[in-house]
């Protein structure tokens, strides 16, 4: 990818691509279908009005005129290169409800929904969240030799959940360049009592840390049950701002520099679709705050961002929204924020 693609953006996400199989709460199964965390942070980022740079890994495999869609917005795609390892892109899930993934043995899921099975499933084994490794690379994992030069000239990035090493490293050699703004979601897989004392490094450099609740539960387990001592702490490390996404997909939003407390709840929507709004949070937060530099507003329309995504399957469901429904969604949740 990336032929004539030479301008540099303001705005860098980084992240992973993947080949979905998709059984919502509601609606049609999505098979074989364009996703990954850098997909929905994207969509996220385009519905207010930002563009990136994207960087990720596929294989040879993958289709990659499904990414045309963003190079259609003016992303720049230089970023995606083919990896030199082997890698099985695809990722399924199936929920029972909205709190209820299920990641293993798909065909169970298949038939309960009395759908055929699907070809592109066959010996796929699935998973769930796997402890990432302190000193192995995966395939997709991002390597500094991974970035093309033009990507350090950008002032804000998003780094996606990947693994330990890609988020170990980014931050640190983002931060050499011209980035003033660097927000990151964890990968669930480190975000354990074992990597405990990883976390200050992690942390170290950021402006934002856009974590789950059960992710920092997980991390803290015998230390803090309570989410806003958590969050400070997790501040305490070196982030301005820590973002807590709570079960309902309302956001505890803790200011590092005032200790300041804001609750932003959630849109009320009738759930679909679960998968990657937390995504389509991060890049709506980034590309909000690296217009305005306001972590509520930001917060705010990344919460939006997350609703559109929410009510649909797949990643650009959200851009069928009728016009002006995201202002009119803003302008109500403005009003539903609270400070404790």
């Amino acid at each position: 990818m990336g032929d004539g693609q030479e301008q540099t953006l303001r705005c860098a996400l980084i992240g992973k691509l993947q080949r979905d199989t998709i059984l919502p709460v509601s609606g049609p199964a999505a098979i074989d279908v364009l996703g990954g965390n850098l997909t929905y942070a994207a969509v996220g980022m385009h519905l207010w009005g930002e563009k990136a740079s994207l960087l990720a890994k596929t294989n040879a495999d993958f289709p990659q005129a499904w990414l045309k869609r963003f190079e259609d917005w003016g992303f720049n795609l230089q970023g995606i290169k083919v990896a030199l390892e082997e890698m099985d892109m695809r990722w399924f899930v199936a929920y029972s409800d909205p709190q209820s993934p299920h990641y293993e043995e798909p065909i169970t899921y298949f038939a309960e929904r009395e759908l055929a099975f699907p070809l592109n499933l066959l010996k796929y084994y699935g998973g769930g969240v796997k402890r990432c490794s302190k000193t192995q690379y995966d395939p997709w994992s991002i390597r500094i030799s991974d970035i093309p030069d033009a990507y350090q000239e950008v002032s804000a990035v998003h780094i996606c959940p990947i693994d330990y090493l890609s988020h170990a490293a980014l931050p640190t050699m983002l931060g050499r360049g011209h980035v003033q703004t660097i927000t990151m979601s964890p990968a669930p897989g480190y975000m354990d009592p074992v990597f405990w004392d990883e976390m200050p490094g992690l942390l170290s450099d950021l402006t934002a840390f856009i974590a789950g609740e059960d992710e920092v539960r997980q991390l803290f387990q015998g230390r803090s049950s309570d989410l806003w001592e958590i969050a400070k702490q997790l501040s305490d490390y070196g982030p301005e701002y820590v973002l807590i996404r709570l079960k309902d997909w309302g956001y505890y939003l803790y200011d590092g520099v005032s200790g300041r407390r804001r609750v932003v709840p959630s849109y009320p929507v009738q759930v679909a679709d679960p998968t990657g709004a937390a995504d389509a949070f991060a890049g709506g937060f980034l590309a909000v705050y690296s217009q305005t530099y306001d972590p509520l507003e930001a917060a705010l329309c990344g919460n939006i961002a997350a609703s559109l995504v929410l009510e649909g399957c797949g990643p650009f469901f959200a851009l069928s929204a009728m016009p002006g429904l995201k202002e009119a969604r803003l302008a109500a949740l403005r009003d539903m924020v609270s400070e404790v």
